[in-house]
């Protein structure tokens, strides 16, 4: 229906250019003789208009002409009219020369009826843009991409200011729950309706664009309003909170598209900044898996503590490489040791350890991916996972180090596939090794998925999304925790500092999220509708999981200081029930997936290991719009 609408107006565009070109022509010889044409010149006229006509109308639709919209005309599109009726003008020179002598068509006509011609297309094509202008912003001399703000407090009375005085926005108005301030103007624009009035008058109003300026409100209230935003196709920007950082700063520089993480609504981490910097200040820090996604973050909030030395080590050639460039331009003054290897290799990790001598060691070095370990590869996610930790661990306590922490998951929780029983049995490591370890605190910190980690399911939508779709989600009712890779490092810096030795702190990390959700929302963002971008279901993976558990009610777990931060009650494992695997861990041959899953049913009787069935051949398209 769009295409055939599309072709219409070009034909009617093609039509009005085509009427424009006679009555230019018609109009050159009445001005030519003074509206008195003799009969002899407009016999020839007529027959000249005949051959004149089909070569405007194949230079028009060579050069292009019917490609834009006359709503967006613009210079471009004029030099393109020029072009095209110059080039009919000069072929028409040719035709009268080729069939009529000069005076039999008067050259005054072959230069005034193209100038006219240019005049009417041109003006036509500007008229209708200034027309449409009008309809759409209330007057002619309307600039800038219309906009309403979202709030009519202090914040927006600032950033109205500016917006009156851009070329890129025009302020059409606000909306704000305060019903006392309706009807009345700020700066000169007027506050329009409530918040929820917003779908409406923007439909009405023609506006695409909504800066949100409520820094004040909740995050519950800002992520409602982010959603009606998405919901409603709307453009929304926000004006965030003004920090120390900003003071001084123009409001429109500071406002920011949304994104994932306003939609999530997650309240930022407050750290106990004293403890921290205590446990980090001057001295030597080690990160395995230092080029990840979250390593490379744990780095990072890390360095704002002024450590002594940060070990950063990796398996990755290149992560490093990225690594180490970024902290040569952010953190020039702080020592980066970037070394590459693997965590399994004990002889490495002695030297390093032995080197370096770090007070603390952040582990975050792990096979994640559950489809990867599930089928294939599970004795490797065995070994790097259980194995390369228990090596890591090891050494960490040969040498002395204060503390010892474990990045664990939340799929460690009744584990129904291979990567969440390593994780878990990496967890129970930790837990035996505490009870042998006099020097070193053992914690281990859990938490759900994080937003735009490395092979995370965001990054994936947006690759999708950019080539056109569809997006596939595994299942319509899959759900997931997430949280922001920041809040996820903040909270485990918070975490190491808390324990006492052998804990497993559980992140608060809200309320699950639907991934269908998620999809929807990413493609809204980016601009799409669900009828351009599809979202197909493919069916779950091996080892997937609907929805995970994080074990957070009080039966289970018992509160911490920090609001975010729960302790997990698990049994505890001993060093006897270490020396039991090790044999078993330390084989010498690739173990076959299915008894890799058989011997962790045997170590860990909470482990229950999905069906292993493959993704429905036939995608199911989306269809609960």
């Amino acid at each position: 229906m769009t295409r055939v609408k599309s072709l219409l107006l070009q034909c009617a565009a093609f039509g009005f250019d085509l009427i424009a070109v006679c009555a230019a022509w018609l109009f050159a010889y009445l001005t030519r003789f003074e509206f008195n044409v003799p009969l002899e010149f407009a016999h020839t006229g007529r027959n000249m208009l005949v051959g004149v006509l089909p070569l405007y109308a194949i230079s028009f639709w060579g050069f292009g002409l019917y490609r834009g919209m006359w709503l967006f005309a613009s210079l471009p599109d004029l030099i393109r009219i020029v072009k095209a009726i110059v080039t009919a003008a000069i072929l028409s020179l040719l035709l009268v020369l080729l069939f009529h002598p000069l005076p039999a068509v008067p050259r005054s006509v072959l230069v005034i009826a193209p100038l006219i011609l240019l005049l009417v297309m041109g003006g036509a094509r500007a008229s209708y843009r200034s027309v449409k202008e009008f309809y759409r912003y209330g007057n002619l001399l309307a600039k800038g991409k219309p906009v309403i703000v979202v709030g009519a407090g202090q914040t927006a009375a600032s950033l109205s200011r500016e917006l009156t005085r851009s070329s890129e926005w025009r302020l059409v108005g606000f909306v704000d729950d305060e019903y006392s301030k309706h009807g009345r103007q700020l700066h000169g624009a007027p506050i329009l309706g409530t918040i929820s009035d917003l779908p409406e008058l923007a439909l009405r109003r023609h506006v695409e664009h909504v800066i949100v300026a409520i820094p004040s409100a909740s995050l519950e209230r800002q992520k409602e309003v982010f959603e009606m935003c998405v919901q409603h196709n709307l453009k929304a920007m926000v004006l965030p909170a003004l920090t120390g950082l900003d003071e001084g700063k123009p409001f429109l520089s500071r406002i920011r598209s949304i994104d994932l993480e306003d939609l999530l609504g997650r309240a930022p981490v407050v750290v106990d900044t004293p403890h921290v910097q205590a446990i980090l200040r001057d001295q030597v820090v080690l990160v395995t898996g230092a080029g990840g996604s979250i390593g490379s973050e744990l780095c990072r909030q890390i360095a704002a503590f002024a450590p002594a030395r940060l070990v950063a080590l990796d398996a990755s050639e290149f992560a490093l490489y990225r690594l180490t460039e970024e902290f040569r331009e952010r953190f020039g003054a702080l020592e980066l040791i970037a070394l590459t290897g693997d965590i399994k290799d004990a002889v490495l990790l002695d030297d390093i350890m032995g080197r370096f001598a770090p007070s603390i060691v952040f582990h975050a070095a792990a096979y994640k991916h559950v489809p990867l370990m599930e089928e294939r590869n599970a004795w490797q996610a065995v070994r790097n996972n259980v194995l390369g930790t228990l090596r890591v661990a090891q050494a960490a306590v040969a040498h002395k180090a204060a503390r010892f922490v474990l990045i664990s998951s939340d799929k460690a929780v009744n584990p129904t596939n291979v990567m969440g029983a390593t994780k878990r049995l990496a967890e129970m490591v930790c837990q035996a090794l505490q009870q042998a370890s006099p020097t070193t605190t053992f914690e281990m910190v859990r938490f759900g998925n994080v937003l735009g980690s490395d092979g995370s399911v965001v990054p994936k939508f947006q690759d999708q999304i950019a080539r056109g779709g569809p997006v596939t989600v595994t299942h319509p009712d899959v759900t997931r925790y997430f949280m922001t890779i920041p809040e996820a490092s903040q909270l485990v810096l918070q975490a190491s500092s808390m324990g006492t030795g052998g804990e497993i702190f559980l992140l608060e990390m809200g309320r699950p999220v639907k991934i269908v959700k998620l999809a929807r929302d990413l493609i809204r963002l980016y601009g799409f509708t669900e009828d351009q971008i599809k979202i197909v279901f493919t069916g779950l993976r091996p080892g997937e999981k609907l929805f995970e558990e994080l074990l957070v009610d009080d039966e289970t777990t018992r509160p911490t200081p920090h609001p975010k931060l729960r302790i997990a009650r698990a049994r505890d494992t001993s060093v006897d029930w270490l020396e039991s695997i090790l044999p078993w861990l330390l084989q010498e041959r690739v173990v076959p997936d299915t008894e890799v899953r058989h011997d962790l049913q045997k170590l860990m009787p909470e482990y229950t290991p999905a069906e292993h069935s493959m993704p429905s051949p036939g995608a199911q398209a989306v269809s609960d719009r």
